[in-house]
């Protein structure tokens, strides 16, 4: 090829290259025109700045919001720390020496500890609670500890039990300070008052709770039950939730709280309208309840000496069951299940205790008058001994089906004069009344303290009818 020729060909492909950029600088311009505003002169319109400035704002935000746009921040470097040891203020110079006064514990006995695991616990030895023990007195009061008892350490910060604190009873307080090895005691009065005081209510779903809400203790609510008003009054059936009951007992306080309740002086029941009555008075050393005339609440006899027991053969002839023919049946027969206590029917002295043929085991009291029991087919006796004197309501054994039965129960035989009584249906002897002085004291006695309960529930028993007349005598 030649010179010439080779210009022209390099000169004609210039050319086309020209042509191709030329072209394609021409179709961006046309694309681009048809998507900016057909006005767009290079300039922005006022929307597209604030369009553009919106956009701005937004991206500034999120790199502030969200850590993963927000610059690192150095991190400070720890400070050194230095520790200083301060001294504490010292101990006042009585606490150093043991003053009194400055380190007493009250500890209250719970259930099941004694005096030992007390002293175990607060760390005193045990050779300093037997020189305490072995002062004289002081055994009998701490070896029984009940439960609620407050006791009182004097406990230096050396830890050597410098005194103790009990009370001996109501009315006394006890000090048992150890000084040089020796146990001095001091005996302190702690001044009482006693107030005697009317507890009244009604008996409410439950005469329990309501007596115990009034201030009843449960020896009190047992006595009004088992003892006052027990021949008169069913407390199963009898008594209703508006019945009332009022109870004169004496309270005794010590610095202003209650320590202690009585034993019931005088004792009202209402029921269905009617007024029963019990009275306190000792007659020969004994405390018992009499009605309002003098005349004991409490019977020569009960009649049956298990209580709510069920009666499964009759006094008179009957076809025994064991010897297969008709024969006297000379009691009443319990049925009771095996190991149920057996009460002796009235006060009387045991008149033999043993074994007796077809009885089985037997126990026989005399209750003098010619009067006499017997209880029979025991499983087991109780503590009594022949020439004892057993008080009415006495455990005298349990319920067994010894000798000849078919199974367990109490066979019981009623005698007077040794002849056999039906004891469901004979007229039990009349209880002896109070009479001359006796009953001269007992009437000014009585008077005092149903004046107090009249005074308490003055509208209540101005419309209840004495119902000393009309005794039911339903569990007589």
């Amino acid at each position: 090829m030649t010179e010439s020729g080779a210009f022209r060909t390099e000169s004609s492909s210039s050319r086309r290259a020209r042509l191709e950029t030329l072209r394609e600088a021409t179709l961006h311009r046309k694309v681009l025109a048809k998507r900016l505003p057909a006005a767009f002169n290079g300039r922005w319109t006022r929307r597209q700045w604030a369009h553009a400035s919106l956009f701005a704002t937004m991206g500034a935000l999120v790199a502030a919001i969200i850590p993963g746009f927000s610059p690192a921040h150095p991190s400070h470097a720890l400070n050194p720390r230095t520790t200083l040891a301060l001294a504490l203020p010292a101990l006042p110079l009585a606490q150093l020496r043991g003053a009194a006064g400055d380190s007493w514990q009250l500890v209250t006995v719970q259930s099941g500890q004694t005096l030992g695991s007390l002293f175990n616990q607060l760390g005193i030895p045990a050779s300093t609670l037997q020189r305490l023990l072995a002062e004289p007195g002081t055994k009998a009061s701490l070896t029984h500890l009940k439960p609620g008892t407050v006791l009182g350490f004097d406990l230096p910060v050396d830890g050597q039990l410098r005194t103790l604190r009990f009370d001996r009873d109501p009315t006394h307080l006890v000090e048992l300070s150890l000084k040089d090895g020796d146990v001095e005691q001091h005996v302190i009065d702690r001044p009482t008052e006693v107030r005697t005081v009317v507890l009244s209510g009604e008996v409410g779903n439950s005469l329990f709770r309501s007596a115990r809400k009034q201030g009843l203790t449960p020896a009190n609510i047992a006595t009004l039950t088992d003892d006052i008003f027990k021949y008169d009054i069913d407390f199963n059936d009898d008594v209703g939730e508006h019945d009332r009951f009022s109870v004169v007992v004496d309270q005794m306080w010590r610095d202003g709280e209650l320590i202690g309740t009585g034993p019931v002086q005088a004792a009202t029941f209402t029921v269905g309208g009617k007024l029963y009555s019990g009275f306190r008075f000792e007659r020969n050393g004994k405390a018992e309840y009499f009605t309002g005339d003098g005349r004991p609440l409490k019977r020569t006899f009960i009649r049956m000496p298990i209580p709510y027991a069920r009666l499964t053969s009759t006094f008179g002839n009957r076809f025994h069951p064991i010897l297969g023919r008709m024969r006297m049946h000379e009691g009443v027969d319990f049925a009771a299940s095996i190991g149920t206590p057996i009460q002796a029917a009235g006060d009387a002295r045991v008149d033999f205790v043993g074994w007796k043929g077809g009885y089985g085991r037997v126990v026989i009291l005399d209750h003098g008058h010619g009067y006499s029991t017997l209880y029979g087919h025991m499983s087991n006796f109780g503590k009594e001994h022949v020439g004892q004197r057993v008080p009415q309501g006495a455990v005298i054994g349990y319920v067994g089906m010894s000798g000849l039965a078919t199974g367990p129960h109490l066979h019981y035989e009623f005698r007077v004069n040794g002849v056999h009584r039906n004891p469901l249906s004979i007229t039990m002897p009349p209880p002896e009344p109070l009479g001359g002085p006796a009953l001269a004291q007992f009437r000014a006695q009585t008077g005092t303290a149903l004046a107090k309960i009249r005074r308490v529930e003055n509208v209540i028993y101005a419309d209840a009818a004495p119902a000393h007349s009309t005794r039911r005598g339903k569990k007589a």
